[in-house]
């Protein structure tokens, strides 16, 4: 009998580990791995065994993340055939992040992060808050290399709306996030991040996170509109170059 308890209570935890990862977290990242064509128009997911096996959550959330992108008409769960991807391309809007240019994007966060920002201090937790630490220390050890500062800088932002809980806004700033990997923007980036940037991006990185930590969400929206002006003239210069 204790070795059958004892196997229980293993399984509990394995459990419990699983949960972890919650729902929105595996839908967005189910979302972007659909985005970026590693599934098709039409094709079926595979089963939310092999799902789950994958993500390292349970079946349960799986399942929640499921119909939450059956919900946004990403995917379509069919009773006793499977889920399958309903995401069209054309239909989707990709074209206009295809199209749309760095200083859109910024004017776009603009309405978006400080509110973001506000939402993190409510939602947001100490795990939550470790990671974007970490994600600060990977930005300060790269002040020297633009690529790795670059692609730490958009975890940074997608960390913090993924601290807010929010399926939608996850959703929204992962296809911001897609004119990152635009030639244009990757022009841009060469273009205007030198040292001195880099190091007051990480300034202000690590004030936005101070302010998210002492829960203070007026002044982190403040800071995250200072981040993003200097960003906005950084980006301007450039252009009139």
């Amino acid at each position: 009998m204790e070795f059958d308890l004892t196997e229980n209570q293993e399984g509990e935890r394995s459990e419990s580990r699983k949960s972890r990862r919650g729902a929105a977290e595996v839908a967005s990242e189910l979302r972007q791995a659909i985005v970026k064509k590693q599934y098709l128009f039409q094709d079926r997911l595979p089963s939310e065994r092999s799902l789950s096996e994958t993500y390292k959550v349970s079946r349960g959330t799986i399942r929640d993340a499921l119909m939450r992108l059956e919900k946004e008409g990403v995917v379509e769960i069919r009773a006793g055939s499977g889920t399958y991807v309903t995401y069209d391309e054309v239909l989707s809007g990709s074209s206009i992040i295809r199209q749309a240019r760095p200083l859109e994007l910024i004017d776009t966060r603009f309405a978006l992060e400080p509110h973001i920002c506000r939402l993190s201090v409510l939602h947001g937790q100490e795990a939550d808050f470790d990671r974007l630490r970490a994600l600060v220390e990977e930005m300060e050890d790269s002040v020297e290399d633009r690529r790795a500062f670059s692609k730490a800088d958009t975890q940074f932002h997608v960390q913090l709306a993924k601290s807010t809980g929010n399926s939608l806004l996850i959703w929204i700033i992962d296809q911001i996030n897609d004119v990152r990997n635009q030639e244009q923007w990757s022009y841009m980036r060469r273009v205007t991040l030198d040292e001195e940037i880099i190091r007051k991006y990480n300034d202000q990185h690590k004030a936005i996170l101070e302010s998210l930590r002492t829960r203070d969400p007026e002044r982190s929206a403040i800071l995250m509109k200072e981040h993003l002006e200097t960003a906005r003239r950084s980006l301007t210069r450039a252009a009139e170059t």
